[in-house]
C-alpha cells in the first residue's frame, strides 16, 4: 500500500515526467484541443489525471476532451466511465461503435485480434477529433510500451522504430502525442492502485495468451531481473541514436567518407546523455515511418518547486 509520503513522492515523479515529456517532446502549445483517449485502463487514467493538474499550472491555455470509445466488448460496464467523469467535472464524450462483431467475424478463433481491432479504433477517434475540433490526440502509451514496440519492430517487422512521442498522422490532419512517453509502467500502476481509479478490463485483447507484445514484456522482464537498469539503458539508446554506426544508407551516405574525415554524425556518439526526466530521484500501434516533426514553440510545465 502506497504510504502517504511515498504517495505524494510518486504523484510528484509522475507529474515531472509527463511534464519533461511534453516540454522536451513540444506535445502542447497555446489554444491546443486535446483528445484524451480514456480506456478505462490504468495508463489513460494516470494520463487524463495529470493533463488535468498540469492544466491547472501550464504557461498557457488547452483545453481538455475525454472520449471513450465502447467498442461492445463483452463484460464491459458501461456506466463505470461516465461515472467517473461526471464526478470529475471534464468535459467528455462517449462513443459507441460495434468493432467487436467486426473483429470476430473477420480474424480466425484463437489468432490475435489486436491490429484489427486498433485500425478500427483509430479511424473511429480521428473522426470523432475531426467532428470536436480536437487539434491533438492523446494516448496513454508509457515507456514501457515503447520499449516493448522497439523490439516487435525488430524481431517481426525488421525495422528499427517504435512509437514517437509525438507524430503528425499520415493524412497531416492529426498530430498524436504521447504524454506518459517517460514514465515507467510500474509507477502508473502504483499510483491507480492509490487513486483506486475504476479499472475497466479489456477481455478482448488481455485475455489471448499468444500475444506477441506479452512475450516481449516477459523478456525485458527476465532481463531486468537478471541485469538491473537494463530497461534504462535500453530506453536511453533510443535518444542517443548514431547513424554513422548503423547501416542505412538512406540515414548516412557512406560514399561521401573519404581518409581524414570526420563523419558529422560521430559527433552524436560523443554527446552528452539527453537530460533525466527525474531530476535528483535515482530511480496499437501509430508507426512513425511517414510521420513529419511538429515544430511549436517550448513551454515550460514544471510546478514551482
Amino acid at each position: 500500500m502506497v504510504t502517504s509520503v511515498n504517495f505524494k513522492k510518486l504523484q510528484k515523479r509522475i507529474r515531472r515526467q509527463t511534464a519533461t515529456a511534453i516540454e522536451q517532446y513540444q506535445m502542447i502549445a497555446d489554444g491546443d484541443k486535446i483528445m484524451v483517449c480514456l480506456s478505462g485502463g490504468k495508463d489513460s487514467y494516470v494520463m487524463l489525471d495529470m493533463l488535468i493538474r498540469l492544466q491547472k499550472i501550464a504557461p498557457v491555455r488547452f483545453e481538455l476532451l475525454a472520449v471513450n470509445l465502447n467498442q461492445m466488448q463483452p463484460g464491459f460496464d458501461e456506466r463505470i466511465l461516465p461515472k467517473f467523469l461526471d464526478e470529475t467535472g471534464v468535459d467528455y464524450q462517449i462513443i459507441t461503435e460495434d468493432t467487436y462483431s467486426i473483429v470476430t467475424d473477420k480474424i480466425e478463433a484463437g489468432k490475435t485480434m489486436c491490429s484489427l481491432c486498433s485500425r478500427l479504433r483509430r479511424g473511429i477517434l480521428y473522426r470523432c477529433a475531426e467532428e470536436n475540433g480536437c487539434n491533438k490526440i492523446a494516448l496513454g502509451h508509457h515507456k514501457d510500451d515503447i520499449l516493448e514496440t522497439f523490439f516487435l519492430n525488430i524481431f517481426f517487422g525488421g525495422t528499427l522504430k517504435t512509437m514517437p512521442p509525438k507524430l503528425r498522422s499520415d493524412d497531416g490532419k492529426h498530430t498524436v502525442i504521447r504524454p506518459l512517453a517517460l514514465n515507467d509502467e510500474s509507477d502508473l500502476a502504483k499510483y491507480a492502485t492509490a487513486m483506486q481509479f475504476p479499472i475497466i478490463p479489456c477481455n478482448l485483447c488481455g485475455s489471448q495468451d499468444n500475444l506477441q507484445r506479452q512475450h516481449i514484456k516477459n523478456m525485458l522482464s527476465e532481463w531486468e531481473a537478471a541485469y538491473p537498469n537494463r530497461k534504462n539503458s535500453l530506453f536511453k539508446a533510443l535518444t542517443n541514436v548514431v547513424p554513422s554506426h548503423l547501416l542505412d544508407l538512406n540515414l548516412f551516405d557512406f560514399g561521401a567518407l573519404a581518409v581524414g574525415q570526420t563523419a558529422e554524425a560521430d559527433s552524436a556518439w560523443r554527446r552528452p546523455p539527453a537530460p533525466s526526466a527525474d531530476d535528483n530521484d535515482i530511480d496499437d500501434d501509430i508507426a512513425a515511418n511517414n510521420a513529419e516533426p511538429v515544430l511549436e514553440k517550448p513551454l515550460v510545465f514544471q510546478p514551482a518547486r
